[in-house]
C-alpha cells in the first residue's frame, strides 16, 4: 500500500502553496501548520512532509520554530526540507524535531558534503531531493538548473535509500503526477523508495500510483482545495 505523505509548505510561518515552483503565484491559506498537522494526525497520517520555503531561498533554514511545535505537539514523523545548506544546518533540523532531512542543493553542488551526511547519519535518516525542470535537477528553491539528470543523482550516490522527486512542471497545478516517470524510475531502481511528488488532483491519482507500485506520494494543494479530504484519507489509510 502506498503511503499517503501530506505536505506543509511554509513561507513566515504560514501555510502555502506555489504553482510550478513559481514564488510570485503563492496562494496562502488561513489555516495555522501545527493546527494542519494535528489534523492530519487525527486522520491517521504518519508522516509529515514540511517544507520551509524561505528557507529554501536563504542560506539556512528559517523556519525552524514551526517544525518545533509539530515536532514537540503531535507524534508524526516529519521529513524537512528547504535551507539545509551546511552541516550546523542539518543538525539544527534534527535538533528541532525533524526524522528525516532532505537535501538537494548540496547534493547537486557539494555532492563531498552530501556524502559526509549519508556517512554520518545514515541513509535512513537522509533523503535525497530531486526536483526536475525539463529533466535537469533545479535547485536553491527551483530557481536555478544544473547540468544533471536523476540518473546522474543515483549514479553518484549509490547508498542513497529515498528520493522525493518532484516534477516542477505538475507542482501545484493540480492536473496529475507524471505517471511514466514513477513508474519507470521505481522499476529500474527497486532497491530505492521513491516519492511521487507535484501534480496529484484527487484520489485517483493516488490509486493509479498505488496500482503501478509506487510506494510513497505526497499531497499538498489538493487537499487545501478539498479536492481530497481529510475523510479520504482517513479512509484509505484504514484500508
Amino acid at each position: 500500500m502506498i503511503q499517503l505523505i501530506p505536505a506543509i509548505d511554509i513561507i513566515e510561518g504560514r501555510c502555502v502553496r506555489l504553482s510550478e515552483g513559481d514564488y510570485e503565484r503563492k496562494t496562502s491559506y488561513d489555516a495555522l501548520p501545527l493546527d494542519m498537522a494535528k489534523a492530519y494526525e487525527d486522520a491517521g497520517v504518519k508522516r509529515l512532509h514540511l517544507v520551509d520555503l524561505d528557507g529554501a531561498k536563504a542560506a539556512g533554514p528559517q523556519n525552524l520554530a514551526t517544525l518545533e511545535q509539530i515536532a514537540t505537539r503531535t507524534s508524526l514523523e516529519i521529513e524537512f526540507g528547504g535551507g539545509i545548506k551546511s552541516t550546523d544546518a542539518l543538525q539544527a533540523v534534527f535538533d528541532y524535531g525533524a526524522t528525516y532531512a532532505i537535501a538537494g542543493s548540496v547534493a547537486a553542488r557539494e555532492p563531498e558534503l552530501f556524502d559526509l551526511w549519508l556517512a554520518s547519519y545514515g541513509p535512513d535518516k537522509m533523503i535525497l531531493g530531486a526536483d526536475l525542470k525539463n529533466g535537469k535537477v533545479a535547485i536553491n528553491g527551483w530557481k536555478e538548473a544544473v547540468d544533471m539528470t536523476i540518473d546522474d543523482m543515483i549514479a553518484r550516490f549509490a547508498a542513497v535509500k529515498q528520493i522525493i522527486c518532484t516534477d516542477i512542471s505538475k507542482d501545484g497545478m493540480l492536473q496529475g503526477p507524471a505517471f511514466e516517470l514513477y513508474k519507470d524510475l521505481q522499476t529500474r531502481y527497486d532497491a530505492i523508495d521513491f516519492t511521487v511528488s507535484g501534480g496529484i488532483s484527487s484520489m485517483a491519482d493516488v490509486e493509479r500510483l498505488n496500482e503501478e507500485g509506487l510506494r510513497r506520494v505526497i499531497v499538498g494543494k489538493a487537499i487545501y482545495e478539498n479536492r481530497i479530504t481529510l475523510k479520504d484519507i482517513e479512509k484509505f489509510g484504514a484500508r
